[in-house]
């Protein structure tokens, strides 16, 4: 439980100070929480001794009792107040600042980390995760610090009145400690078991969500469904189990406050009619043994919400201590543009995808890569843009080997046009801005002219301020992938890299890309995966790529007369294209 608060602590960086200040805050707050409860056992004590005629109180003796009483209720609000002001804000401080660190790191560790890590958990950890700490987190810290704050403040104000009834709550105390031990160990066993079902639901919703169209089309007998509901079992199952396992420690923590409750009450009340105690005395040992006890019980019901919150520290820990794939680069600006694999290899999970690939794309120039699917064309891409880093051989930029090349530097020189176009649910004109977020709207208009997507956005609902669906889902496919290309115009790199950026269009649009393509491209570095005879016949050199090796290189010219891959490559794309049903 004391490892969780410690993570959270942490958590709050350069705020601890004010976390610190808070709990001082607590320790007065809990201050001026007893003294009512004294006060008024001494002014019951001095009315005792007035009707028993020791005493004489005047009306000066009430005003001063009034007095006390209102300073320590100005008192606890005072401290109330501060403390809550000091560090209320910290949580929702620190986790804003936590989602932005995290969004930096996912952006600079290397694809195959998304690879190896499930959707759902990358989306639990930056979403539920980070909710769960911000919405918890501090609250679980404010009640198990200012719990254990409050209750022994409370037990050294009882030492004054009688130490042996101090010694009993403290030994109270320290046994309920034990049990939340216990509890804390039973709760390190599950923490990572509801974490992962937590993770597999929101998988299952994310793939359910992303496959409705294949859902609704099966009637939702797939496997889709199937999926989607064992994981809701699962997670429901794993609750219920997780809630019976906690009971058997949360009745003896409980069974023990309660234990010690009544012992400070039975002794106080043996003390007293043995006149040892007086009966105000008395009373206030027993409102002290409900205040005490009942901030320790509420220290029982964070207990294994603390256990939840480390495992959740320990999935985001692992996030933050990701390698960055540019963590020893520097910012070059490159001057020349030229690109060269030499003896390249690569490969995913241990599965080499790309063989001692070497070439070179001299700058201004276009190279076409063609081959079979799954030859390693679209990795050959991912590894100029340093989405991955090469297993063995270099790739050079310029003359500078890319990995001396921090991300963001690199990334200043590329612009990239995939098949699969991602738009952000977002305007159109900051979908095409995102290519340079500073650039102005007469910018974005004459890039959207030349990407011939300029009419068709004159004519949605609000035109270049319509907000378009998640991925894009509003538009078509061609209308997508103009605008993707009117993105990359924008940024205006050196190099561009188009992954078969017209592989899914019909006839009508892509007439229209290849138009669009055509103003991008002009005096840069281009990388081009394609299929169609006209995208590729007219680049300076293609590459032929077949089972992670380049087994020819040429022009159209070249590689036409000569028998191989590229000639059959052709030949089957000619008897596709006359198919018919």
């Amino acid at each position: 439980m004391f490892k969780s608060i410690k993570g959270i602590i942490q958590w709050a960086g350069q705020r601890k100070k004010r976390l610190y200040i808070g709990f001082i805050y607590s320790f007065f707050n809990t201050m001026f929480t007893a003294m009512p409860i004294m006060g008024a056992t001494y002014g019951l004590n001095l009315i005792i001794e007035d009707m028993k005629g020791n005493k004489n109180l005047t009306i000066d003796w009430v005003f001063y009792m009034l007095g006390f009483m209102a300073f320590a209720v100005l008192g606890r609000f005072l401290f109330s107040y501060l403390r809550a002001s000091t560090k209320d804000s910290i949580g929702y401080e620190a986790i804003s600042e936590q989602r932005i660190r995290i969004g930096d790191i996912l952006k600079r560790v290397s694809l195959g980390f998304f690879s190896e890590k499930k959707a759902g958990e990358i989306a639990s950890a930056v979403t539920t995760d980070l909710s769960f700490i911000e919405m918890y987190g501090m609250n679980m810290i404010d009640v198990v610090v200012n719990g254990y704050i409050s209750a022994f403040t409370m037990v050294f104000c009882l030492a004054f009145y009688n130490l042996w009834i101090a010694i009993i709550a403290a030994v109270g105390i320290l046994l309920s400690a034990i049990f939340l031990k216990l509890l804390g160990d039973k709760s390190n066993e599950n923490a990572p078991v509801h974490q992962r079902a937590q993770d597999s639901m929101i998988t299952a919703t994310i793939e359910y969500i992303r496959g409705m169209s294949v859902v609704k089309a099966f009637k939702q007998n797939g496997v889709s469904i199937e999926g989607i509901r064992n994981a809701y079992k699962m997670s429901k199952d794993i609750n219920i189990k997780i809630e019976k396992d906690y009971v058997p420690y949360n009745c003896l923590h409980l069974f023990v406050l309660k234990l010690a409750s009544v012992a400070m009450v039975l002794i106080s009340a043996i003390m007293a009619v043995n006149g040892v105690m007086d009966i105000p005395t008395m009373l206030m040992m027993a409102i002290f043994s409900f205040v005490i006890f009942g901030h320790i019980e509420t220290i029982n019901n964070a207990a294994h919400v603390l256990k939840i919150i480390d495992a959740t520290l320990d999935k985001l820990n692992a996030i933050e201590g990701a390698d960055f794939i540019d963590q020893n680069s520097k910012d070059i600006k490159l001057s020349t543009y030229d690109i060269k694999f030499k003896n390249v290899t690569f490969g995913y999970e241990k599965r080499d995808v790309l063989k001692n690939v070497s070439f070179t794309i001299p700058e201004n120039t276009t190279a076409a890569i063609v081959g079979p699917s799954g030859s390693g064309k679209s990795t050959i891409c991912n590894l100029i843009a340093r989405f991955y880093d090469v297993d063995k051989g270099s790739i050079s930029i310029g003359g500078v080997n890319i990995k001396d090349i921090t991300c963001d530097s690199l990334l200043k020189n590329i612009s990239m046009v995939f098949q699969k176009v991602y738009l952000f649910h977002d305007t159109v004109l900051n979908n095409i801005r995102f290519g340079k977020p500073e650039a102005s709207f007469e910018e974005v208009i004459k890039v959207a002219k030349k990407a011939c997507c300029h009419d068709f956005i004159m004519n949605l609902p609000d035109g270049y301020e319509t907000v378009i669906g998640d991925g894009g889902s509003t538009l078509s496919g061609g209308e997508k992938q103009r605008i993707s290309i009117a993105r990359a115009m924008l940024k205006n790199a050196p190099i561009v890299i188009l992954d078969e950026a017209t592989a899914s269009i019909d006839p009508e649009n892509e007439h229209a890309i290849q138009k669009a393509i055509s103003a991008l491209v002009h005096g840069k570095t281009i990388i081009i995966i394609a299929h169609r005879l006209a995208t590729i016949q007219n680049a300076d050199q293609i590459l032929v790529v077949d089972e992670g090796r380049v087994v020819q290189r040429g022009t159209h010219e070249e590689l036409i007369n000569q028998e191989g891959v590229y000639k059959r490559f052709l030949d089957i794309r000619k008897t596709a294209e006359e198919w018919s049903i």
